[in-house]
């Protein structure tokens, strides 16, 4: 996935009310950007880091910048939770591993109750895969990322949709999306919530499968790389 616009660098002043952030340009012009990441970004939001921000020039919108990538010692990490599933899909059109062979792949598709599976992949003599994907940014430990990094009640629901997906006789994929280029293990934070790692372990028990990748993370734009392990 490569950005649409070249990417500004900029330094990060503040992130504040969740999804806005206030950074200063090289030229030293001080921005409002959108922050498009729910999450508590911990250890990401840091005042002065270097960061890379999206211009825009859509009326539509009302900021004229996104924040897209924090630059750290160790390689650029992807705070844009929304790019996720534009490099999944990418990565599907190409053949992705442990989820080859589907004539179809369907974003964004109503099921259960209020809820919304990422992709829908299906194929001839296959069962319908139910995907979800999360994108992973928490490092604590070097080399290893971990999810959540905040308490995601609707995290939680999504495992208990695909559980029934799974009940129901269809596949259900649970994909973890490291956006940083400097690690190549996932597991859970399970200290952060508790609750949403009880409802991982009954997801999985229940026949939820869980992939995980890693990626290239820079400027120019965010690669899926390789699969990596869980646990």
């Amino acid at each position: 996935m490569r950005f649409a616009t070249p990417l500004v660098p900029a330094r990060l002043i503040r992130r504040y009310m969740r999804f806005l952030s206030e950074m200063e340009l090289d030229d030293g012009r001080v921005v409002t950007a959108h922050c498009p990441n729910p999450g508590s970004m911990m250890g990401l939001k840091d005042a002065g880091l270097r960061v890379w921000l999206e211009p825009n020039d859509d009326p539509r919108k009302k900021l004229d910048w996104g924040w897209r990538l924090v630059e750290l010692p160790g390689g650029c990490v992807g705070i844009d939770t929304g790019c996720a599933n534009r490099i999944v899909a990418e990565a599907l059109t190409r053949g992705l591993a442990g989820l080859e062979g589907y004539d179809s792949v369907r974003p964004e598709v109503k099921y259960r109750d209020k809820s919304r599976v990422d992709f829908l992949l299906s194929g001839v003599g296959r069962r319908d895969c139910y995907l979800e994907v999360k994108s992973v940014t928490l490092s604590r430990t070097a080399g290893l990322v971990e999810f959540p990094d905040s308490v995601t009640a609707r995290g939680a629901k999504h495992l208990a949709d695909l559980a029934a997906m799974v009940a129901e006789g269809h596949r259900a994929v649970l994909l973890f999306l490291i956006q940083r280029s400097d690690c190549t293990r996932v597991t859970l934070a399970r200290d952060l919530d508790p609750t949403y790692a009880a409802a991982f372990d009954v997801a999985q028990a229940a026949g939820v499968e869980v992939l995980c990748f890693d990626c290239t993370v820079s400027p120019e734009g965010i690669t899926l790389r390789d699969a990596v392990p869980f646990g």
